[in-house]
């Protein structure tokens, strides 16, 4: 793979009973994420099955090969680690790669991995060199979740696994979360069911762990700066600044601007 094409996505199509024989790769890593459609990979001495949002990870020097038992459409995402930061290296790709095997995703895990891997392949078509800064800053996303997939406890039972992924996802993107009915859409299930797994696990609805959430960082940003109440209002998800100033004083008892002037008071 050349310097141009550290970072490669591509198809695969296999038909019924088509086979990928034997081999391995000397210095590349591979993701492969099934589509469609159904097969066996076989990673070293052992065979396992695939089938809808599978990721197989196939590290350097792996010989694997591949079986479809029907017509699979596969996404191809191959990588030298070479060209990537060492930080990425260390804290991402080593972790996640560590041992070659496939990935069963629920729909909430495996809708995060399909966005940025849409991402990946419109990064990919535009010929500036700056969407090559994307296309690596996409990777490096892909192998973030990864990474907190992996740190999951897999004795877990479904829901408790979709719960976690979900607040994981509440805590890191809540500048981002239009609404829960959005949210529930992406995920591939209904909100009725995502508001029922969350509060079984964690005692409270996901819209109000959301809200949790940004008045703590909009606390902390009205204690330790100066910025406008709007710009903040703005940062932490809230797209009015009326909706701010009643769920703040609701749950915190004052207003922002009050806030800020006794939290002033307490430090002088």
């Amino acid at each position: 793979m050349s310097e141009k094409h550290t970072i490669k996505l591509y198809e695969n199509k296999h038909q019924e009973k088509n086979e990928v024989a034997r081999h391995q790769h000397d210095i590349s890593h591979q993701l492969l994420y099934v589509l469609d459609g159904e097969g066996r990979c076989e990673l070293h001495n052992s065979s396992q099955e695939l089938r809808p949002d599978s990721i197989v990870l196939i590290s350097p020097h792996t010989e694997h090969a591949i079986h479809a038992l029907s017509k699979m459409t596969v996404l191809v995402l191959e990588f030298n680690s070479h060209h990537l930061a060492e930080d990425v290296n260390a804290y991402l790709v080593e972790p996640v790669f560590s041992v070659s095997r496939v990935l069963n995703l629920s729909l909430f895990e495996s809708s995060e991995i399909r966005q940025l891997l849409r991402k990946m392949l419109f990064e990919q078509s535009q010929v500036h060199p700056i969407h090559a800064i994307g296309l690596k800053l996409l990777l490096a996303q892909v192998l973030y979740q990864l990474t907190i997939m992996q740190q999951e406890d897999m004795t877990q039972d479904m829901n408790a696994r979709r719960a976690k992924w979900l607040k994981n996802h509440l805590e890191t993107r809540y500048f981002e979360i239009a609404s829960m009915e959005e949210l529930a859409a992406k995920a591939g299930v209904s909100s009725r069911y995502m508001n029922q797994v969350f509060k079984e696990m964690y005692d409270t609805t996901p819209y109000q762990f959301l809200t949790e959430v940004r008045l703590i960082k909009a606390k902390k940003m009205l204690q330790e700066s100066d910025r406008e109440i709007v710009s903040i209002c703005f940062e932490v998800g809230f797209e009015a600044v009326s909706t701010f100033y009643r769920v703040f004083k609701k749950y915190v008892g004052v207003t922002p601007n009050v806030y800020r002037r006794t939290t002033d008071d307490f430090r002088n």
